[in-house]
């Protein structure tokens, strides 16, 4: 497969869509639903993309030859698109997260959800 290098994706814009938006973004959106239900911080909510962050780019790196953060000379491309694939994940967690919280407060306070 030919690497296309661009500044959101590494391989191709598909493998982009579905391992980091799809999966990605259903697994984040997952965390931020668990850390609103728990009632725990945003702190831990970080925590927690950082270490879906790896995993998904572990495997842009294991089923589309993407780069990891070993060895030591593929660490600035793989941090640059850990960087982009961070921020989608937070992106998604944050959603879940929001939308979990509003719906406790609703259901809390009796409030109507817009």
């Amino acid at each position: 497969m030919e690497k296309e290098m661009a500044l959101l994706w590494e391989v191709t814009f598909v493998e982009f869509l579905i391992v980091t938006v799809v999966i990605g973004g259903a697994l984040a959106y997952a965390i931020g639903r668990s850390t609103a239900r728990s009632w725990s911080g945003w702190g831990l909510m970080v925590f927690y993309c950082l270490l879906l962050t790896a995993a998904i780019r572990f495997l842009h790196f294991s089923l589309f030859h993407g780069t990891f953060f070993l060895p030591p000379e593929t660490l600035p491309t793989a941090l640059h698109y850990g960087v982009i694939d961070f921020a989608v994940i937070v992106a998604f967690a944050a959603l879940g997260r929001t939308r979990t919280r509003a719906s406790q407060m609703a259901r809390q306070y009796r409030f109507e959800r817009a």
